[in-house]
């Protein structure tokens, strides 16, 4: 079932979206060669309850170890942190999170690079979010699911980069993960109908060969079958008649490319 938002509700997403918009900005000045995986899911759980009423949302969510997903080089989603998992020179890093906030919830994944890294690594990067950008201004009312994955898909196009299709974005609200899901690939007019009051997580996932994937033997990491580098960005956004509105950025401006937590 699709569920329909009222402002009140959309408000409250969006505090706890700002929340995630405020820990992923405090990020890439921590992300730096030699700091731990399970280093930045330390400081995230701990900037998160720092909040009064917040609570990592996916801690415990189906079993999950961790506060936050930390997925580094061809992990694309789902990366466990560890104490033990140490981050190199020239490494890309996903970081995904999760804030419940008086019983409802927001969503939001960048992926950050460590130290230097070469120039192909930056432009999967850029692409990317660049991807992310397009998906989040086809949300409006009146256009389609399908839509978001179309722009997706336009973004791409001319580059050797693969979408991955088995994995997807979703709705969200009481539950992280909600109706309807939202394909990185998609046909315009197609799919569920966007309608105001309608809150969606947005996530596009490149890599730099092939889409195909494979979940690893902790059975929750999912990695690139041909080891390949992959990119991760990812909003929660409600659908207004004014416009696509970020709910995990800050401040209130529905156009994107000012919401984004910088990664540079």
């Amino acid at each position: 079932m699709i569920h329909l938002r009222t402002a009140t509700e959309v408000n409250t997403i969006a505090r706890g979206g700002a929340i995630i918009a405020g820990l992923l900005k405090q990020l890439p000045t921590r992300i730096v060669p030699g700091i731990s995986t399970g280093e930045i899911n330390t400081f995230c759980e701990s900037y998160i309850v720092s909040h009064e009423g917040a609570f990592p949302a996916f801690k415990g969510l189906y079993g999950f170890p961790g506060a936050v997903c930390v997925s580094v080089n061809e992990e694309v989603v789902h990366g466990i942190p560890s104490q033990e998992r140490m981050l190199g020179e020239g490494d890309i890093v996903s970081v995904d999170v999760g804030v419940r906030l008086e019983g409802w919830c927001s969503d939001s994944a960048w992926t950050f690079q460590v130290g230097e890294v070469s120039e192909g690594t930056q432009d999967l990067m850029n692409v990317t979010e660049r991807a992310l950008a397009a998906a989040v201004e086809a949300a409006t009312p009146g256009n389609h699911v399908g839509d978001i994955g179309a722009a997706v898909m336009k973004a791409v196009a001319g580059t050797d980069y693969g979408i991955i299709r088995e994995l997807v974005g979703h709705g969200v609200g009481r539950e992280v993960h909600e109706e309807p899901q939202v394909p990185n690939i998609g046909r315009p007019g197609h799919g569920p109908l966007l309608r105001e009051g309608m809150v969606i997580a947005i996530e596009p996932m490149l890599t730099a060969g092939s889409p195909e994937i494979r979940t690893m033997s902790d059975g929750w990491t999912v990695a690139t079958a041909d080891r390949s580098l992959s990119a991760h960005f990812e909003h929660t956004v409600g659908i207004t008649m004014e416009g696509p509105r970020i709910l995990t950025g800050i401040g209130t401006s529905v156009a994107i490319g000012h919401e984004a937590p910088s990664s540079a």
